[in-house]
């Protein structure tokens, strides 16, 4: 799939697919305006006999529009031309994108940046329109015998503009979005895999092939023997139960002068969780495949940076292991010494996430980072506080804070900010060690978070729960992709920031 800007006026584009946009009560869009004029009312006419309404996210296939050179002329629904909001544009061009991708359209030329939602502009509108692009075509195919049918046709998408020519914004956020879409789905990917292949050594082959492909990128894999010389007893107790060897993975983006302190990515690596001796139930447990979307997250986030050519350094750091129930399996009430050198009380082994992260951000400090980002599917709890709407944002410091939330923001990968306070610390109080693994029921994912600020407090952390947010169960079942677009526009943000002059 390619992308790419074509000034040039609507009537005269030669191409499988036109798409313009109409408003609620059948207000024409500028470029439709063009072609209705163009092709003797013919737009107007359909509109007239109540064809297409503008309805927000409505469409309306064309064939053949006199005088018109293009094949087809796709109609888009807006809705109220005063009212058009982030989501309702959303909502229109994944619409827009669902139908153009159901043609046979090679190419298509849309004209739909030029009335953005408020607060919002044409370089955003054709972010979001290629990232829909990429929505509407991935499929995860490659483990079916068959090959789907009427699988989306690769198509060259245009985004048009009537007059002069584009800005350099909007260029930069066409490439930026296109490197989003590569990274995303990498990640979804990834995600979709079965537990039987995404082991923690198909991720490190993972990161390895991607240092390979970007020369920006150098990968090394700690081994479980390296771990214990770490002292890292949390990670390594949630792997004694899995034959499968677990793996440290670390990638380095250079971007930037050596000096130049890094940004930290630290994504939860779980690739199957039973929950160990404290087994979880068995139904949808199939889904736990995806307990490893905060790895993925961070191996996808590396590929868009690296593709952008981002002027900066980050660190990828994946603890990566199963959690599973056997004879050596670690069991509720054992103790064991983290990196850091405190000691965890593991009162249950489905809180396992955390124990593999701790240690991780624990070795993150040898980096020296600026600032240190953990993502993890990491507590049911926050589904429950947040739904699938936005990640839970936790944070030791509130300007961070912002700036994730407002990366998440620009981009519609939302977040939450959470409380992090101490008043909530006591419940992780144990009798027989420094801390205990849970906190209760009571502000489950509150007091795993509290649990990580515990090791973080030496640098600048902020922590994302993608529980609710990294996949999606029931008939679209299959991983989001999600927090790429958040994770990269915040170090895009963080980049030019570092740049901008005092």
């Amino acid at each position: 799939m390619e992308f790419s800007i074509k000034p040039g006026s609507p009537e005269k584009q030669r191409s499988g697919c036109v798409v313009v946009s109409v408003f609620e009560g059948g207000q024409l869009s500028e470029a439709a305006q063009i072609l209705n004029k163009a092709s003797n009312s013919a737009l107007g006419n359909i509109i007239a006999r109540g064809d297409m309404t503008g309805r927000n996210a409505t469409t309306l296939l064309l064939h053949n529009l006199p005088n018109i050179p293009g094949e087809r002329v796709l109609l888009v629904g807006l809705g109220k031309q005063n009212e058009l909001s982030a989501r309702q544009y959303l909502e229109s061009i994944g619409a827009a994108m669902r139908v153009l991708f159901s043609t046979g359209a090679k190419d298509a030329v849309l004209y739909l940046a030029d009335h953005p939602p408020v607060g919002r502009d044409g370089a955003w509108c054709i972010s979001q329109a290629v990232l829909a692009a990429f929505h509407a075509t991935y499929r995860f195919d490659q483990l079916k015998s068959k090959a789907e049918k009427n699988k989306p046709a690769s198509c060259h998408i245009r985004f048009g503009i009537i007059t002069g020519k584009p800005n350099n914004r909007q260029l930069q956020a066409l490439a930026n979005a296109t490197a989003i879409g590569h990274g995303m789905k990498l990640t979804k990917d990834l995600g979709n895999l079965p537990g039987n292949i995404c082991t923690p050594s198909h991720l490190a082959k993972q990161a390895q092939a991607l240092s390979k492909t970007h020369k920006t990128l150098k990968v090394s894999v700690l081994e479980e023997k390296d771990m214990q010389k770490l002292g890292m007893g949390s990670l390594l107790s949630v792997t004694q139960g899995s034959d499968e060897p677990p793996k440290l993975i670390v990638l380095e983006y250079r971007g930037a002068d050596k000096k130049q302190k890094p940004v930290a990515l630290v994504g939860k690596g779980i690739t199957f969780d039973t929950g160990g001796i404290s087994l979880k139930p068995g139904a949808e447990m199939d889904e736990m495949k995806y307990d490893m979307c905060g790895a993925a997250s961070v191996l996808g986030t590396l590929q868009a940076i690296a593709e952008i050519g981002l002027k900066m350094n980050v660190v990828g750091i994946i603890p990566s292991c199963e959690n599973m129930p056997s004879g050596s399996a670690t069991k509720p009430g054992d103790i064991v010494t983290s990196m850091s050198g405190q000691t965890i009380e593991i009162l249950n082994t489905d809180a396992e996430g955390r124990l593999i992260l701790c240690d991780a951000l624990t070795y993150a400090a040898k980096f020296e980072p600026a600032t240190v980002i953990d993502i993890a599917t990491l507590t049911g709890a926050c589904v429950i506080a947040l739904g699938h709407v936005a990640s839970g944002l936790y944070s030791n410091q509130d300007t961070l804070a912002q700036e994730l939330l407002a990366a998440g923001e620009q981009t519609c990968d939302r977040a939450w900010h959470m409380p992090l306070w101490e008043d909530y610390q006591p419940q992780l109080d144990s009798n027989f060690a420094d801390m205990q693994n849970i906190g209760g029921r009571a502000g489950g994912s509150i007091t795993a978070a509290c649990f990580l600020a515990r090791f973080t407090r030496s640098y600048r952390w902020a922590h994302l729960d993608i529980a609710g947010t990294a996949w999606k169960s029931g008939k679209e079942k299959g991983a989001t992709g999600r927090p790429v677009p958040l994770l990269v526009q915040f170090l895009v943000n963080y980049a030019h920031k570092s740049h901008s002059p005092e």
